[in-house]
């Protein structure tokens, strides 16, 4: 990463709240939820949104963001870069994502270790990677990339996977460290992907945890997920945000939060989406957590999130 990626960002402009997302519990911002946002007494941590959602000119959606951000810090969670594609990524998404980095300066800026672009198509997917040398030097520089146009650090999201490619040369949580220690780049850790991850391909997510670099945690994801079985009736679990968050992912979260201390925790909820004081209860169910661990963790004060 340049220098011009590791200063810190401009400050937010006069109208809007301090960029910094404090430690607390947020939730993706819904357009149906603006008003109950707006009124309730609770003031939930932060809001995220998607990148890709607000990438136009105006309109009634940069509207009620605006109203948003000029009361609550902001992240934003990109799904569409593609940072994991062999064809490179487009320089005209990346511009689009910097309008809006610039345009509501979040504290925060996120995206997937994934890919969903191949030629000239897009898949509304997000895709897995293997865990190779050639692919981690294409991510490595696509990250650079981003965050030189940005002129600031983005994390990166570890995936959900039911699979593991046979080209894999790493595992995952030693291909994940090498990417932020070459890039500079900060984690987005997703529990529930863990758990789902793990589930599927039989192994502790414990294990998974013990081995990820946890230092470089700088927000945390929660969601719910759905029960399936595969062709051999094995248990197969989907990354559906679409329900409260599962008790086992609970108790994996209170794990690493007694490890790191409070972060950034984001409750997502992205299909049947519920009444807004369903997403408040769940966050905080994690404000609880979160507080009650801020006096008593292993990391002790020195942590990414406040570094």
């Amino acid at each position: 990463m340049t220098d011009k990626a590791s200063r810190a960002h401009s400050a937010p402009d006069a109208g809007f709240t301090d960029s910094t997302i404090p430690a607390r519990a947020g939730a993706g911002l819904k357009p149906e939820h603006v008003d109950a946002i707006l009124q309730d007494d609770y003031r939930i941590g932060f809001l995220e949104v998607h990148a890709e959602n607000y990438m136009g000119d105006g309109g009634a959606t940069h509207r009620t963001l605006t109203a948003i951000r000029q009361s609550f810090p902001l992240s934003v969670h990109g799904v569409g870069l593609s940072i994991g594609s062999e064809n490179g990524i487009d320089n005209e998404h990346i511009a689009r994502l910097k309008g809006v980095v610039d345009r509501y300066q979040p504290g925060l800026v996120s995206e997937h270790l994934a890919w969903s672009t191949h030629d000239t198509s897009y898949f509304n997917d997000l895709f897995p990677v293997p865990y190779d040398q050639p692919t981690l030097d294409r991510v490595v520089a696509h990250i650079d990339q981003v965050q030189n146009a940005l002129g600031r650090k983005i994390l990166l999201e570890n995936p959900s996977t039911y699979v593991q490619f046979e080209k894999s040369t790493m595992g995952e949580t030693d291909f994940i460290a090498e990417i932020a220690r070459r890039s500079g780049c900060g984690l987005l850790l997703d529990i529930n992907n863990v758990f789902v991850s793990a589930t599927n391909q039989k192994y502790r997510p414990l294990t998974y945890l013990s081995e990820f670099p946890l230092e470089k945690v700088e927000e945390i994801h929660l969601a719910g997920h759905a029960h399936d079985v595969d062709d051999e009736g094995e248990p197969l679990l989907i990354d559906a945000h679409d329900r409260p968050v599962d008790d086992e992912v609970w108790k994996l979260y209170d794990i690493v939060i007694g490890q790191i201390g409070p972060v950034p925790t984001l409750i997502e909820w992205d299909n049947n989406v519920p009444d807004w004081p369903v997403l408040r209860h769940e966050a905080k169910l994690a404000d609880e957590i979160l507080e009650r661990r801020a006096a008593n963790y292993m990391l002790g004060s020195h942590h990414a999130a406040n570094g």
